[in-house]
């Protein structure tokens, strides 16, 4: 369990914190709470990565929980929102399925011996999905302050960022699928 490994331990364990935070209306300043947390897991994935990187320490369970933690950070906000009434469900619904389908891949190749890291794709939909999920936050903690200007519909900005982010995961797994279906082929 080398360092990476743990920080990538830490922002899964950090979801449940942020999640609470999030919807805990009775919490004082809750959405910047919810900021802080979720911002902090987001910055543990960027530090992870480059830690292993730099280090030599990339190992097969980093790239196996790596975007496992990711997709349980993000899918969380964004469940969260749906409950807000910040995301469309079928937008959600469309994250979620992306993900069964890019895991399902990663198990097959798993079983055939191949680890599949995420590939530049997978980590530009990681850095839009947690951008808009920050700028969201961000906004909530401005209006829950009375800082942010009139006639600025969270909502609206929210559900605009999550359609976006949906379209994005959809071609990142269409690369995953293509860049992989010799290994589905090759499990017949």
């Amino acid at each position: 369990m080398n360092l990476p490994n743990k920080l990538t331990v830490l922002r899964m364990c950090m979801v449940p914190f942020f999640v609470a935070a999030l919807l805990w209306q009775g919490l004082w300043q809750n959405s910047f709470i919810a900021l802080i947390l979720f911002a902090a897991a987001s910055l543990t994935d960027l530090l992870d990565g480059q830690l292993a990187r730099k280090n030599g320490q990339v190992t097969t369970f980093g790239k196996f929980l790596d975007p496992l933690a990711d997709k349980l950070l993000v899918v969380s906000a964004m469940i969260c929102f749906i409950d807000m009434g910040l995301a469309h469900s079928v937008a959600v619904l469309i994250v979620i399925a992306r993900e069964f389908v890019v895991s399902g891949i990663r198990l097959v190749a798993a079983g055939e011996g191949t680890v599949i890291a995420a590939n530049i794709w997978g980590k530009v939909k990681t850095v839009a999905q947690m951008a808009v999920i920050i700028g969201v936050l961000l906004l909530l903690g401005l209006g829950q302050n009375g800082l942010l200007p009139a006639g600025i519909d969270v909502p609206l900005i929210s559900n605009i960022g999550m359609w976006l982010v949906a379209a994005l995961t959809v071609i990142s797994g269409a690369t995953y699928v293509v860049d992989n279906i010799g290994c589905i082929n090759a499990t017949k």
